[in-house]
């Protein structure tokens, strides 16, 4: 059983900067001012951090997802005994994976027990969203010093902008790009003096790009693409590289016999909005030619928190009761902490649950104040599980809070007590 933490963010309009290529003459007839966005990206991150914990296993395969059972155990001789996949029984997915173990096919996202065909020798541990959440801080604080323009993506991933940054716009020998090329390694150096990792940093003038080119040269990399290296280095990937092309997108282009990035762009926009639509159409056009005026934004006010966990057995509101009031407990308490934590409030606080015919259904609730403190949320998310059939068996169960405000602009509300939890599952 593996909790996840989800915060989304409120998206921020678009600004006019310079990214198309059509401009660029213009552009350059002025003293040429390159706009340098980075998008830098962990390495590995979760199992990245665990190798600090746990040395013995650098070099080898190693799959972060299982759950508290999955603990390394102390043997009498001071060595550690750890679990593998080889073992593993039940439905949870993998959070991520070292590079030694992906070369196997094991990837996140897939489930444990398919990893397990694949790479059974592969370790596996448990994971730590705490201690993760803490290298977070430092690496995006070892950012900062450097370049302090940055907008967070979420725990493992930042876009840095670099365009003004002293140095920035400066050739150093015959390196036209010398000066930014710096700054990136400072920043990478930099991340592994403070938290002991490294990082790969995509270099282009958007963000579309670089969250590309980020990936090109993993791990530790850096990568720096202009408009001119588009049909070189960006057009021969398969059109998912795109952040925005998910699998259904996907799956349509490939039924037109687009499978490769530079194959969309090949097709003129009327093309694209014929098959997809005025606004995403729009969109493939430029993405696929690199075209992207999204501003980094430094401030993201998130619109909701929630945790989830997938069960390793289906579990039954009456015979499981006790287990799954004891989870809800735990969502609810892993919520409060993050609202906390974050400085904020909810006024809608919800639920979601899977039962074992895949079907999802969600409650939610909006109160008269808002709360961020685990009796508050207990509370709500309580009443909202008395409005759903709990005849099935539950594959997933998670709780969240929305409509978010900062906790210090509320007045004080009055303190409420949890209900006993005997009362939020069914009765015999």
């Amino acid at each position: 059983m593996c909790t996840s933490p989800t915060f989304v963010s409120q998206a921020a309009p678009p600004a006019q900067v310079w990214s198309n290529p059509e401009t660029k003459s213009r552009t350059m007839a002025s003293p040429a001012r390159r706009r340098w966005i980075a998008h830098l990206d962990m390495d590995a991150f979760y199992a990245s951090v665990e190798l600090l914990r746990y040395p013995e296993l650098l070099g080898q395969p190693v799959v972060i997802g299982g759950g508290r059972r999955h603990q390394p155990r102390l043997r009498d001789d001071g060595t550690r005994e750890f679990a593998t996949l080889a073992t593993y029984k039940g439905r949870g997915v993998i959070t991520t994976a070292t590079y030694p173990a992906r070369d196997y096919g094991v990837r996140s996202g897939m489930g444990l027990m398919k990893a397990a065909q694949l790479a059974p020798q592969a370790v596996l541990l448990p994971v730590d969203h705490d201690e993760y959440k803490r290298y977070s801080r430092r690496f995006k604080a070892a950012v900062a010093e450097v370049a302090p323009h940055i907008e967070d993506r979420g725990i493992d991933e930042i876009y840095i902008d670099l365009t003004d940054l002293p140095g920035a716009q400066d050739s150093v020998g015959h390196d036209p790009f010398g000066g930014v090329r710096a700054i990136a390694l400072e920043i990478k150096n930099n991340v592994r003096r403070a938290t002991g990792l490294s990082c790969s940093i995509g270099l282009t003038p958007n963000k579309l790009l670089s969250k590309v080119a980020s990936d090109l040269d993993k791990p530790d990399g850096l990568t720096i693409v202009t408009h001119d290296d588009v049909a070189r280095q960006i057009w021969p990937l398969p059109v998912r590289r795109i952040n925005g092309i998910g699998p259904k997108a996907a799956l349509k282009l490939a039924q037109l016999g687009i499978t490769r990035i530079g194959e969309i762009a090949e097709r003129d926009a009327a093309y694209l909005i014929e098959h997809f639509g005025r606004s995403y159409g729009s969109w493939l056009h430029d993405a696929s030619r690199g075209i992207d005026e999204r501003p980094v934004v430094t401030v993201s006010e998130p619109v909701s928190m929630s945790r989830e966990t997938t069960f390793d057995r289906d579990l039954h509101a009456r015979s499981d009761r006790a287990e799954l009031s004891r989870v809800f407990t735990e969502l609810a308490d892993q919520v409060a902490r993050d609202l906390q934590r974050a400085g904020y409030a909810g006024r809608t606080i919800g639920i979601k649950l899977r039962f074992d015919d895949f079907k999802t259904v969600t409650r939610d609730l909006t109160l008269p104040h808002p709360v961020n403190d685990l009796a508050g949320i207990r509370r709500a998310a309580g009443q909202c599980l008395k409005r759903v059939d709990l005849t099935r068996r539950i594959r997933l169960l998670g709780v969240r809070a929305g409509t978010l405000v900062r906790a210090r602009d509320l007045p004080a509300a009055p303190s409420l007590p949890s209900e006993p939890e005997r009362e939020l599952f069914g009765s015999d």
